[in-house]
């Protein structure tokens, strides 16, 4: 199957078959190494992308399924002006192995689309899928509510 996907603003002609993950389609057929493989099973979130905004489990998403434009970690900023969430990360020391911290980002990312002022209820419901084996839960939460004060500030 050939398909065009628009991934991070740039649209990418895909041949793959219909069913490949599109975990494996960023990875592999585009090399955007940012989004992780985890479980497989979408239930760890390592690998959340956004398609139309909406945080996904790219595992999960078939290539016939991608419903709208893709944006992973490496479309969320830039080396120069990283978004809120990656600059707040830094800040907070949050990542240890940091393995599982682009797709916690980009759950983040997601929740502060919706609820530009999240309450640490608001973060845990949102973020609880998304696991870090490491435990820096506290530090994520810190990070979030730091992002979310900055983006407000940016927005008067």
């Amino acid at each position: 199957m050939t398909t065009t996907l628009t991934i991070n603003g740039a649209e990418h002609v895909i041949d793959a078959p219909e069913d490949t993950p599109l975990l494996w389609v960023l990875r592999d057929e585009l090399g955007q190494t940012g989004t992780k493989f985890g479980c497989g099973v979408a239930a760890c979130g390592a690998c959340t992308v956004h398609v139309d905004g909406e945080a996904v489990r790219s595992c999960q998403v078939a290539l016939a399924d991608v419903w709208g434009q893709v944006t992973t970690i490496e479309g969320l900023g830039t080396p120069d002006a990283p978004h809120a969430l990656q600059a707040a990360w830094l800040r907070h020391q949050v990542a240890q192995c940091g393995y599982c911290q682009s797709g916690q980002i980009m759950q983040a990312a997601a929740l502060l689309a919706e609820i530009p002022a999240p309450s640490d209820a608001d973060i845990d419901q949102a973020m609880a899928g998304n696991l870090c084996r490491c435990g820096t839960y506290g530090r994520i939460r810190a990070a979030i509510h730091d992002a979310a004060a900055e983006l407000q500030e940016a927005a008067l």
